[in-house]
């Protein structure tokens, strides 16, 4: 889609909308639709993620696919309570979701949408190339990878065990070092797109990377870690037509923290008084960003980025 259409479609999207000043900001799931950006036959897209069967890497995933892509995703197996109803469920939302924004092109089934889904543990050194690997057979290319996956447990700095630690470093960081060199390894060597351009590459950090965490001092690092790593990989890659960025999520709820915030509690009240848009964050809060990131008509000229995705909490420290 064009830039010139983008930007009709939203005034005409908000120009007929009574304005309420007092509402609070829409999630990243109920806001207006855009037409997609891709196009399986004239304008193919294939997405590889790390850690995209639940929270920000099923939102990634799904509306990539809606925006008419091809997705590969790397799951934990067994990390989940079930993990063949969790791929079943996100390719019947994926449908949905490709329906809802594109009616008159979309698969006839669930069966049918492009998603691969590889089972891998991503702090294993070998992970990231298996995934890289299988997403090439299936789709022939990457044009947006993201290191998503990633673990936080609680835990008081005194008491972190060597064994905890590694489990962080390896999972949050040299897995995704390993994936991200996959995946670049492929991407510079593989045709250009009419701009010269190769792809994209996200990594997604946190807020955590900027500030300070008191039982997180096992996790900040790694986030930090991410950051620092699509710094150098902008430098590193851009030879290649290859850009690489940074994502920092502030507080999204997940499963993960799902029973941590649940409504009602006064750990959510806390820290949906902390953000000035007064919510926590959504996953498909994250998937816009990444987007944006991937579309290179958009962000053609973006490499070595941070973008926080807070509601503004990093900012709010009166």
């Amino acid at each position: 889609m064009s830039l010139p259409s983008f930007f009709e479609q939203m005034k005409a999207e908000y120009s007929t909308k009574p304005k309420n000043q007092d509402q609070k900001p829409k999630t990243g799931a109920n806001r207006p639709q855009l037409p997609p950006f891709f196009h399986q036959t004239n304008n193919p897209h294939v997405l590889c993620i790390t850690g995209g069967l639940t929270g920000i890497g099923r939102a990634i995933a799904i509306l990539f696919l809606s925006h008419g892509a091809s997705a590969c995703i790397n799951y934990f197996p067994g990390h989940n309570k079930d993990d063949e109803n969790l791929i079943s469920s996100m390719r019947q939302d994926a449908l949905d979701a490709i329906k809802s924004r594109n009616p008159h092109d979309s698969p006839s089934s669930a069966d049918n949408v492009p998603l691969l889904c590889v089972p891998g543990d991503i702090s294993q050194p070998d992970t990231g190339a298996d995934l890289v690997g299988n997403c090439i057979k299936t789709f022939g290319r990457i044009d947006t990878f993201v290191s998503n996956a990633g673990i936080c447990n609680f835990e008081e700095f005194l008491y972190i065990s060597p064994e905890s630690f590694a489990k962080h470093r390896d999972t949050n960081y040299s897995g995704a070092f390993y994936a991200v060199q996959a995946a670049a390894k492929h991407m510079s060597t593989q045709p250009p797109n009419a701009d010269g351009s190769r792809g994209s590459i996200i990594g997604v950090s946190s807020i955590s990377a900027l500030v300070g965490g008191a039982q997180q001092t096992h996790y900040t690092p790694t986030k930090a870690a991410i950051l620092s790593l699509m710094q150098s990989t902008a430098t590193a890659l851009g030879k290649y037509g290859i850009r690489c960025n940074a994502l920092l999520p502030g507080t999204i709820r997940t499963q993960l923290n799902d029973e941590d915030l649940k409504d009602g509690s006064e750990k959510k009240a806390y820290m949906e008084g902390r953000i000035p848009l007064g919510r926590l964050g959504d996953p498909m809060d994250m998937a816009g960003p990444a987007l944006f990131l991937a579309v290179g008509e958009l962000s053609g000229y973006v490499s070595g980025a941070a973008i926080l995705v807070d509601g503004g909490a990093f900012v709010n420290f009166q």
